[in-house]
């Protein structure tokens, strides 16, 4: 039989043995292991891991032997075949160049994912998105009076693609609780974040009167905190005296588009791990 490639996550209070216990079972059915990652957490005394492997297709037995690891060890456990591409929903207001960026991204073939469709609250025509070709496009218009039934709608669509993780690739509504919960660990958020931070209408025209020399980008996961959910890549560049607000615009714009990518591949990568309100992420 033909061997296929696994990635193993985990997560469970540390204490000796777990290593032993996983690298046990991988050789016992046949694995071998092609990349191992490990993190013990002094603070919160927890151990993170994430195993590559090949091994025989068929691996029912090795799940149930896990399943019993995971009952020892107070683990949480997750086995995925490198083959089964990951459902992506993404959410998008009238800044495109996330969206742009990603949909690129996964037509060169760079992020290996099935995109299950865009929501947005504007119309397709508002967005002019070329590359959206034939990607199911869900126009859902939002005003205070009708946020709960529209959020009614998103969920719906959530849960018809069976999508696995959910992008908010600038989408410009704030999240009601309900739908934070129901998204809990499977929707990410982009958002400008400078030094000092600057919050409300036009940052960056902020950060400009202020003559700040440092803007950039944060990709976290989203809580009903706003902005304030477990971070999984932030970049920053320096910018000068000279720049005006479109020149901080622009470049902001850059950043946020390879901050947004860089977290969507370590999530399709499962790379990227929950740890309270902070994340582990084994980066390439």
């Amino acid at each position: 039989m033909q061997n296929e490639i696994f990635r193993l996550v985990l997560s469970c209070p540390d204490r000796p043995g777990i290593v032993a216990r996983i690298s046990t079972l991988l050789f016992e059915h046949g694995g071998n292991i092609l990349e191992a990652r490990q993190f013990e957490d002094a603070e919160t005394g927890k151990f993170f891991m994430r195993v590559v492997f090949c091994c025989p297709g068929e691996i029912d037995e090795l799940r149930g032997e896990l399943s019993n690891c995971a009952t020892d060890f107070e683990m949480e456990i997750k086995l995925y075949n490198v083959t089964e591409r990951k459902r992506v929903l993404f959410l998008v207001s009238t800044h495109d160049h996330c969206l742009s960026d990603l949909l690129y991204r996964h037509r060169i073939g760079e992020l290996s994912m099935d995109i299950v469709g865009v929501i947005s609250n504007h119309s397709k025509d508002v967005l002019n998105l070329a590359m959206i070709g034939d990607i199911p496009y869900h126009h859902l218009p939002v005003t205070k009076d009708t946020k709960l039934q529209q959020e009614a709608v998103i969920k719906s669509i959530i849960d018809d693609t069976r999508a696995d993780l959910v992008v908010l690739a600038r989408y410009m509504q704030i999240l009601s609780k309900d739908l934070c919960s129901h998204l809990d660990g499977r929707c990410i958020n982009i958002h400008h974040s400078f030094l000092p931070g600057f919050k409300g209408a036009k940052p960056y025209h902020q950060a400009h009167a202020r003559g700040v020399k440092m803007i950039g980008a944060t990709a976290h996961f989203v809580t009903a905190d706003l902005d304030e959910g477990p971070i999984i890549a932030q970049d920053v560049e320096q910018v000068s005296h000279a720049d005006t607000p479109d020149d901080l615009i622009r470049k902001g714009r850059d950043i946020e588009r390879r901050v947004l990518a860089r977290a969507v591949t370590y999530l399709l990568d499962d790379r990227v791990i929950l740890n309270d309100n902070k994340t582990v992420v084994f980066s390439t």
